[in-house]
């Protein structure tokens, strides 16, 4: 089936979900979810052959994946991204009579989603962007990652299947494959939103074709990070090698093929030698398993872990060398931040595996100056101490991450009610959360009512609240 015949089925299926109830949307995701669980196995086999991914990390992936469904099926029943709000009318209301306002989400349309090739499962065919899009009311094309076709594909009959079984309208998830099947995708006036996630070449490239539109549309992209991590000097001094090893852990986890991964480190000088001796040592312990992703991935980080080494000012503290290994042994460089203007690109390089680099800085002022040159980022971390000041520290991040730690460290993004996984760009392209209940809300659009009978208003409005919605009523909430 063509490009153009699955977003007009897709567009069918978005018009019967509008006739069906918010119990009915929470059931198909859970016999998705369900699905899923049953073909663990073959799921996972077929996984491991093309990925390249340990049986280990792809079952807990699946497991976040259905764990996700379940979330937001549950996320489905309560109805609150709704937001439901009636304002009554009032003769008296403070500029002048008002009349009965009541206003609520509803779903945009047709999704397209693109899957990651570093997320198989929790990114990718059933990920996040397929489950909130479906929790919103839209049915979702996708197009599988050419990374894992296979598995793309074995994934997609498991949830097609599941959702005939469960009695959804017909179209509510097909997928396609290809490059120009992905171009057309974005540009086909009935898909009203796409969720992206990938490099910042092909994310930009297809969010200025979403632009470009006769309609325009919203691009939910997510596309690069660097993840800078700020030490302090007390930190070093209290806890020096557990901060060596916490990092050098989280930076090679899943071989650095990870959206959150660090990849610059700020240490005072006055404890750099300490901080890239410690580092070093932690290094020497790491074995890699297995390869990376595919050929691509390998060869566009060693090219980027090149042109950063190549970079003035930048000295190798440990370089995995050996551009042909799969997987690549871990490397570290370091600069100073004095060296850094706006357009230091060591701070605008991605290396999308086991790489990073140490800045090192010789006061609060050059740190601050430094990440003040930094684009938007997915996340930002601090190690301190309790009883130090980082009031500025955190503010410096906050303008440029979406979500900052203390303490820890970025890989691993929990699926819960506060997450949010998004950034400036070119973290995101918008500024909403791709992990997390609050992804709904990327594909829902307000619509108000005034002045219509009770008879005539959504379910979601009327004055019974017939689907026991928590709603702001006259500006209170009541349930």
């Amino acid at each position: 089936m063509s490009v153009e015949a699955k977003v007009t089925k897709a567009h069918e299926a978005f018009l019967a979900m509008g006739t069906r109830t918010l119990q009915e949307r929470a059931e198909w995701m859970e016999a998705v979810a369900e699905a899923l669980e049953g073909h663990r196995e073959q799921l996972v086999e077929v996984g491991q052959a093309e990925t390249h991914l340990p049986a280990a990390r792809l079952n807990t992936e699946l497991t976040r994946t259905v764990f996700q469904l379940q979330l937001l099926a549950q996320e489905v029943r309560q109805g609150q991204f709704l937001d439901a709000t009636i304002d009554h009318q009032d003769p008296d209301w403070g500029m002048g009579p008002r009349p009965d306002i009541r206003r609520v989400n509803v779903p945009l349309g047709v999704v397209g989603v693109f899957g990651a090739s570093n997320f198989p499962f929790a990114f990718s065919v059933a990920g996040g962007d397929t489950a909130s899009a479906w929790a919103a009311g839209c049915p979702v094309v996708h197009k599988i990652h050419g990374g894992h076709v296979k598995l793309g594909e074995l994934t997609a009959r498991v949830i097609e299947d599941s959702l005939q079984q469960a009695g959804a309208p017909e179209g509510m998830f097909s997928a396609i494959t290809g490059r120009e099947a992905g171009i057309e995708l974005v540009e086909h006036p009935q898909v009203k939103a796409i969720g992206f996630t990938g490099s910042v070449p092909g994310g930009r490239a297809l969010f200025d074709r979403a632009a470009a539109r006769p309609e325009p549309i919203p691009f939910y992209g997510e596309l690069g990070s660097i993840n800078p991590v700020v030490v302090t000097e007390n930190a070093w001094q209290q806890r020096g090698e557990k901060i060596a090893e916490g990092f050098v852990t989280s930076m090679t986890m899943g071989i650095g093929q990870f959206c959150t991964k660090p990849g610059l480190v700020l240490v005072p000088s006055a404890v750099a030698e300490q901080a890239k001796k410690a580092i070093t040592d932690a290094l020497q312990s790491v074995e890699l398993p297995g390869k990376m992703l595919n050929d691509r991935i390998a060869e566009g980080f060693a090219e980027a872990r090149q042109h950063v080494a190549n970079l003035d000012g930048v000295a190798r503290m440990a370089d995995g060398g050996g551009e042909n290994q799969d997987p690549p042994a871990p490397s570290v460089f370091s600069v100073e931040a004095g060296e850094l203007g706006p357009e230091a690109e060591v701070l605008h390089t991605e290396m999308f595996g086991p790489a990073a680099v140490v800045i090192t800085y010789e006061n609060s002022a050059e740190l601050l100056r430094v990440l003040g040159y930094l684009p938007g980022q997915l996340t930002g971390t601090i190690h301190a101490e309790q009883d130090e000041d980082i009031e500025d520290l955190m503010s410096a991040l906050a303008q440029r991450c979406g979500r900052l730690l203390k303490n820890g460290w970025p890989t691993g993004v929990t699926v819960t009610y506060a997450q949010h996984h998004g950034g400036p760009y070119p973290a995101t392209t918008a500024l909403g959360t791709s992990v997390g209940t609050a992804a709904v809300s990327r594909f829902l659009r307000a619509v108000a009512y005034q002045d219509f009978a009770d008879v005539d208003l959504p379910p979601a409005l009327q004055e019974s609240n017939p689907l026991g919605l928590r709603r702001r009523v006259d500006g209170e909430w009541k349930n």
